[in-house]
């Protein structure tokens, strides 16, 4: 089944409501393609890997979390960013990103299908400069330990993860937020969370965690945020018939 371009953005437009986000690169359609869609590839980031097994697919639509155009980002379009519009456009392929949007969105967002894999049920949202739905937390049903969830987030997500341990500390009460949030430990200490995971970690993450008596795991920006263009994708291929497929390019970051 094919659908016309404007009919899919429309459609995901009212589903992720990017005009809720003040975000760091525009949502919705970034480059056009053809005007009709049946095939859609969807992945995290539009790389060049990520383009060619799109190109290779016969995709009429790339469907991605991390886009182009990014605020503070420079303008002319040279180099690699060149040569992936240029690919995108010699093969009619429209590039569709949606950043936070993606993030926070209650079913297919990173961090409500991240919560779902992990068997962690939120409680409430965790905020961020007013965007609601951008980090969540939990009340897990047993205590753990530290080395519990480090292994148990290892496993699902394939990666090691990386613990900032506090060793006399149980969990009880946790919070996350997918991809480069570990600022948000902040907030998970203000709420007074046993635990904080993230996908990556800065070096003032490690202080902020061990002065607060926080456990805080940095599962991977990649690994951390596979899971809602996965789902988004799987949500289009039964909605609205489209032939989706998610392709993931692996990426250690």
């Amino acid at each position: 089944m094919a659908i016309e371009r404007q009919e899919l953005i429309n459609y995901l437009d009212r589903l992720l409501q990017p005009g809720q986000f003040n975000d760091y690169a525009p949502n919705g359609l970034q480059v056009e393609g053809a005007d009709k869609i049946q095939r859609v590839v969807a992945g995290v980031t539009a790389s060049q890997a990520l383009i060619d097994q799109a190109i290779a697919l016969g995709a009429d639509a790339l469907l991605v979390h991390h886009g182009y155009f990014w605020r503070n980002e420079a303008s002319p379009i040279v180099g690699i960013k060149k040569r992936r519009i240029k690919a995108l456009m010699a093969h009619n392929i429209n590039l569709i990103s949606y950043h936070l949007p993606l993030d926070c969105h209650p079913e297919f967002g990173n961090n409500a299908q991240l919560g779902k894999l992990m068997g962690w049920v939120p409680d409430a949202h965790m905020q961020s400069s007013g965007v609601t739905g951008l980090g969540l937390y939990a009340t897990l049903p047993t205590m753990c330990t530290g080395i519990d969830v480090q292994q148990h987030l290892s496993q699902v997500l394939g990666r090691e993860a990386l613990h900032i341990d506090i060793p006399s500390k149980p969990i009880k009460r946790i919070g996350w937020c997918t991809g480069g949030a570990q600022s948000m430990i902040e907030q998970a200490v203000a709420l007074g969370l046993d635990a904080y995971v993230s996908g990556e970690i800065s070096e003032s993450t490690v202080h902020i965690a061990r002065e607060n008596g926080v456990h805080y795991f940095a599962a991977g920006h990649h690994a951390t945020e596979r899971y809602g263009a996965k789902a988004l994708a799987a949500h289009l291929q039964q909605e609205l018939g489209l032939d989706c497929e998610f392709v993931d390019i692996d990426s250690p970051a």
